[in-house]
């Protein structure tokens, strides 16, 4: 472990924010960012209710959680974020760094071991608790099922499906195996390419976020940092993502306590997988949220108070 780079400017979070290179066993080099609060000195630590493990989205980075650990933090949470291979500042997997790309979806849980060996080690405050983001919901629904060390979990658009038209589902399986066959798993996926969104799209009819300061926000990392910016998905990321997902649902839902919120405009991951994930789990909660998009934890104010609130209430219901 060693120290990496940490835009505290960009994340505007809360004071005392830093990030650390992680190595995984498989050698790819990962960030982990933390914001910590105030302890009191001793065992107990009873000034802080925990730590949120933010598992973010593809494309994502830490700093781009800089307010949600704000947040967290008013509500007395400590909050650590990661940078997934492939994407932010950890190793990219590709020669055009641009393209998101992963070898098997499964590598993901190699980060999610370095992550979690790390916190051990920072004797960050427990519990601790889950909040899986768009594919970090995959990740950490993934790991829950491998015993992640969490007292209860959270789901923000989760990634139990990706939204594609009734065509691209159709011939999804068939692009990929033809792509394995003729050795080009390596390109972009079809009608990607290496543009990042956030600063590719328009404002209005975004996919993320009805907030523009939100919006104006994300685009000034870009902007700022271009090495956080990250294009479409490879054919090989998108095959074995959809294969990952496929096999999540056909898994019994961990035994955990959870809740999910899911933008009534949602349109990157697919509904109907999270409907029928949450039909079928015991003691889960799904909230609908009227006009909100993908982003619900940077979505307008009142939305986000919602979030960060009920996550709050559901943390501390279960400590």
């Amino acid at each position: 472990m060693s120290d990496a780079p940490f835009h505290n400017d960009l994340a505007d979070g809360p004071d005392g924010g830093y990030a650390a290179w992680l190595h995984c066993s498989d050698g790819v080099r990962i960030r982990v960012g933390h914001w910590p609060l105030p302890r009191q000195v001793g065992p107990e630590k009873a000034d802080v209710n925990g730590t949120v493990l933010m598992f973010p989205g593809r494309t994502e980075y830490i700093e781009k959680y800089g307010r949600a650990a704000a947040d967290f933090a008013a509500r007395g949470f400590e909050m650590i974020a990661i940078d997934w291979r492939g994407q932010g500042l950890a190793d990219r997997l590709l020669e055009d760094p641009m393209m998101g790309h992963v070898g098997a979806f499964t590598d993901y849980q190699k980060d999610v071991d370095a992550v979690m060996a790390w916190a051990e080690q920072q004797d960050l405050p427990k519990p601790w608790y889950l909040i899986g983001h768009s594919m970090g919901g995959a990740i950490g629904m993934q790991a829950l099922h491998a015993g992640l060390d969490v007292r209860t979990a959270a789901f923000s658009a989760p990634m139990w499906g990706i939204r594609l038209s009734k065509i691209t589902k159709f011939f999804a399986g068939f692009i990929y195996r033809l792509a394995r066959m003729l050795g080009c798993t390596r390109r972009y996926a079809p009608s990607t390419n290496s543009a990042s969104y956030v600063l590719d799209a328009e404002f209005d009819d975004n996919m993320l976020t009805r907030d523009p300061d939100m919006w104006q926000h994300m685009q000034s990392h870009i902007h700022a940092e271009p090495q956080f910016g990250l294009g479409g998905p490879s054919i090989k990321w998108v095959g074995t993502s959809l294969q990952a997902c496929a096999d999540l649902l056909q898994r019994k839902a961990p035994d955990l306590p959870i809740i999910t919120f899911l933008g009534k405009n949602e349109r990157i991951v697919d509904v109907e997988a999270v409907h029928q994930r949450m039909n079928s789990w015991p003691n889960a909660t799904l909230h609908l949220i009227d006009d909100a998009e993908h982003e619900v934890m940077m979505e307008v104010l009142e939305i986000r108070t919602f979030v960060f609130d009920t996550c709050a209430d559901h943390f501390t219901a279960h400590p």
